[in-house]
């Protein structure tokens, strides 16, 4: 299956992208890495970490009308692990369950990013993707032995 429409129009980007400006955009996108909704920021337990990774990242889903909506807490001083959450929260965000669990989990080797970061952080990568669809999982399933 094809990637969700706005994760694809990235992808694309990056891999069109001279070299020297694919690290550049993934600082720009690690900037604009939504805030935490103050229902996450004041109950951070409400998170998940993702162990994998090098830098402290958590990772939180919400299923609302059969709409994704992931949030993502690293810290500034991380922005290749920021710029990746800000990836999948700007290409996946609105998506449906069925389109973000057909996303690759290493999709992210299409955009470049291998000759820039180290393969351990790209591993870190795919492990946050893998756990917020795991997440995304447990909402879905939670949702459908709802009553009602």
């Amino acid at each position: 299956m094809a990637l969700p429409e706005k994760l694809s129009q990235i992808v694309e980007m990056f891999a069109g992208a001279p070299k020297q400006y694919r690290l550049e955009a993934l600082l720009d996108l690690s900037r604009r890495l939504a805030p935490l909704p103050p229902e996450l920021a004041s109950h951070p337990e409400r998170m998940e970490r993702v162990p994998e990774c090098q830098t402290a990242f958590f990772v939180a889903t919400q299923l609302q009308d059969g709409r994704v909506t992931f949030h993502f807490d690293a810290p500034p001083e991380s922005p290749t692990t920021r710029g990746f959450a800000a990836v999948l929260a700007e290409g996946l965000n609105g998506s449906t369950v069925e389109e973000v669990l057909a996303v690759p989990d290493d999709f992210y080797v299409k955009m470049g990013l291998a000759e820039l970061i180290t393969s351990l952080r790209l591993r870190g990568m795919g492990a946050i993707l893998a756990r917020a669809k795991r997440q995304l999982i447990e909402a879905a399933n939670r949702v459908a032995s709802a009553p009602g």
